[in-house]
C-alpha cells in the first residue's frame, strides 16, 4: 500500500499559507473588492472592468461565476449536512478517525499538538454535535472536559455534478465546478489536481480537453463516495462490512489504495465482488 500521508491543519492556517505563496509568486490579491459580474472582455469590479483572456470561477459551491456563465445546470445533486467544532485536547492519534453511527458519521482530525477538529455529517439538518456525541460514548469520553476553541459551524456537503464546467473563456474549478461528498476527503486534493490540468489547458488554449480531464479526475472520488454512502444510515450493513474487513483483512487495504489513487477504478469491480461475496458469506 502507498506510504503517502497527509497533514491536518486549520483552514485559517491553510488560507494564510496559500495567500502568502500567491503573493510571493507576484499575484495581486484584491481583498474586499467584490466582483459584480463577468463578460467576454473581462471581470467587472464596481464601475470598472479588468480585462482578462481567461476567467476562472473558483468561488465555491455557491459560485456566482458559475451562474453568470450560465453553467449552473446539474446532472446530479445529493446533499447532506455538516457541523464542526475544534477542541483543545492532546490528539490521541496521528490519524484521522471516522466514527460511524446510525444517524451519520463523526470525523476527528488532529490539527495541532493541542487541538482536534470534530465534524459531524448526517442527513438530518437539525442534528448537532453535542447531541450526536451522545451516540458515540467512547469519543464523548475522550472529549470530556475539553475546551471548545471554536464555535460550531455548519455547511452543506454534497455530491454535485454539472453538465459543463466551461463556456467560452470561462472555466470552473474546485467546488464551483461540482463536488464530491466530504466522506471521501477529496475536496482540496481534487481542486489542486484540477488546477494542474487547467493550467496546461489554458496554455494550450484548449478548454475542451479540460472538460474531458475534469470528468476523468472526478470519476474515482465519485465512485468511492457512492460506495461509502451505501453504508449511510444502514447500521446492519455497516456492521456486516466491518465484519468482512476483519475476516478478510486484504480487502480494506486494496479499497484504500483505490481511494487514494494507487489503483485504477477498474480494480473496483474485482474488490467490489470480493466485498459483496464477503457480505453474503460473513
Amino acid at each position: 500500500m502507498s506510504d503517502a500521508s497527509g497533514v491536518g491543519v486549520r483552514r485559517t492556517v491553510l488560507h494564510r499559507l496559500i495567500a502568502e505563496r500567491a503573493t510571493a509568486l507576484g499575484i495581486d490579491l484584491l481583498w474586499q473588492t467584490p466582483v459584480t459580474g463577468i463578460s467576454e472582455s473581462g471581470v467587472h469590479i464596481g464601475d470598472r472592468t479588468v480585462n482578462a483572456q481567461w476567467i476562472i470561477g473558483a468561488d465555491g459551491g455557491n459560485s456566482r461565476v458559475r451562474r453568470w456563465a450560465a453553467l449552473d445546470h446539474f446532472r446530479e445533486r445529493d446533499c447532506r449536512y455538516a457541523f464542526r467544532r475544534h477542541y483543545r485536547v492532546t490528539p490521541w492519534t496521528d490519524h484521522m478517525e471516522l466514527h460511524w453511527g446510525q444517524l451519520g458519521e463523526i470525523y476527528v482530525t488532529p490539527v495541532s499538538q493541542e487541538q482536534v477538529c470534530v465534524a459531524l455529517i448526517s442527513r438530518d439538518p437539525k442534528l448537532r454535535l453535542e447531541e450526536a456525541l451522545e451516540l458515540f460514548p467512547e469519543l464523548q469520553a475522550r472529549l470530556a472536559g475539553a475546551e471548545a476553541t471554536s464555535s460550531e459551524k455548519g455547511a452543506l456537503t454534497a455530491t454535485c455534478r454539472l453538465r459543463r464546467v466551461s463556456r467560452g473563456n470561462v472555466a470552473l474549478i474546485g467546488d464551483a465546478s461540482g463536488t464530491v461528498d466530504a466522506i471521501t476527503g477529496e475536496g482540496l486534493c481534487l481542486a489542486f489536481s484540477q488546477a494542474m490540468v487547467l493550467a496546461e489547458c489554458l496554455q494550450a488554449g484548449d478548454l475542451a480537453r479540460y472538460e474531458r480531464e475534469h470528468r476523468r479526475l472526478a470519476l474515482r472520488p465519485r465512485l468511492m463516495a457512492r460506495l461509502m454512502l451505501l453504508l449511510d444510515r444502514r447500521p446492519r450493513l455497516q456492521q456486516r462490512t466491518l465484519q468482512v474487513f476483519r475476516k478478510r483483512p486484504s480487502i480494506f487495504p486494496r479499497l484504500l489504495e483505490l481511494h487514494v489513487g494507487v489503483l485504477s477504478p477498474l480494480h473496483l469491480a474485482m474488490d467490489g465482488l470480493s466485498l459483496g461475496w464477503g457480505l453474503l458469506t460473513v
